[in-house]
């Protein structure tokens, strides 16, 4: 790990990661914050006090490539935390051709951490995606409509997404754990913020003003996300596993278990972006 081991938080201009962002701004970690809104995440920044932020759509692949090239110039990644993404109103086809709901929580964190791949490794890094219970409750997986585009249920395919984050980080840690990347997702708690604003499913009202005190805060949901990725104590989360609010392990959808889906999933994952994965190098 680095002297100063940097954090990258995706999702970061508000709500749960710009929580964590304020906690981890206390501990010895530079805290790199990436965010859709320009003015939003430089404003989370400032109160978060760090002058490291990036801005990126990630309903636009260009925008998560040019980001990997700026995330590039810092000489070390530690820790990778995905946590960017949101509940749609569909389905919504991006100008890459990938529904909405599927690209920005699933694709476009796949293609990020595949383009900073030798920097995570060489870093000996965890990378950690912010994952839900919506993956165990409402995925249904159909490799023939793989982002639920043709049959599209917001829900569904929130959850499709989800159970793809943790589907991901099994297979990154199944991968390259030997070679010292390590990977796990979590599920931050029913928390009441804004990333279910745009849409019209039952997750929208679940999320919504009226329930809102029934919810975990962002500052709760915040914390959360500031225990798995911060540098000092990733160790202690093994690695391909999916966790609770309190770090206990969590229970999956089935379907995470099974390793010829995960095989196809990764499979079908890469053939949408055009991209493959080098065999790790143990040294």
């Amino acid at each position: 790990m680095s002297e100063q081991p940097t954090v990258v938080i995706t999702g970061a201009s508000d709500g749960i990661g710009a929580s964590a962002a304020r906690i981890l701004t206390q501990t010895e970690a530079r805290v790199v914050m990436v965010g859709r809104s320009p003015d939003k995440t430089r404003r989370a920044a400032e109160s978060a006090g760090t002058p490291h932020v990036h801005v990126a759509d990630f309903s636009r692949l260009d925008d998560v490539r040019r980001l990997a090239d700026e995330l590039a110039s810092y000489d070390a990644i530690d820790v990778l935390a995905h946590n960017a993404g949101g509940v749609f109103s569909g389905p919504s086809i991006t100008a890459d051709g990938h529904e909405l709901t599927l690209q920005v929580n699933h694709l476009a964190p796949m293609l990020l951490t595949r383009l900073l791949l030798d920097r995570l490794l060489a870093s000996r890094a965890t990378v950690v995606h912010t994952a839900s219970v919506a993956s165990r409750v409402f995925a249904r997986v159909d490799f023939d409509d793989f982002d639920s585009a043709r049959r599209f249920r917001a829900n569904r395919a929130y959850g499709n997404a989800k159970l793809a984050n943790v589907v991901s980080a099994r297979t990154l840690a199944e991968r390259y754990t030997a070679a010292g990347l390590s990977a796990y997702s979590f599920h931050p708690g029913v928390v009441a913020t804004n990333f279910s604003a745009e849409s019209s499913s039952v997750l929208r009202w679940a999320y919504g003003p009226l329930m809102r005190r029934f919810l975990s805060s962002a500052a709760e949901g915040g914390a959360t996300l500031a225990q798995f990725a911060d540098p000092a104590v990733v160790h202690r989360w093994e690695s391909g596993g999916y966790f609770l609010p309190n770090g206990a392990p969590g229970r999956t959808h089935r379907a995470a278990a099974d390793r010829g889906f995960r095989e196809r999933h990764w499979a079908r994952t890469n053939e949408l972006l055009g991209v493959d994965w080098p065999t790790a190098s143990v040294d």
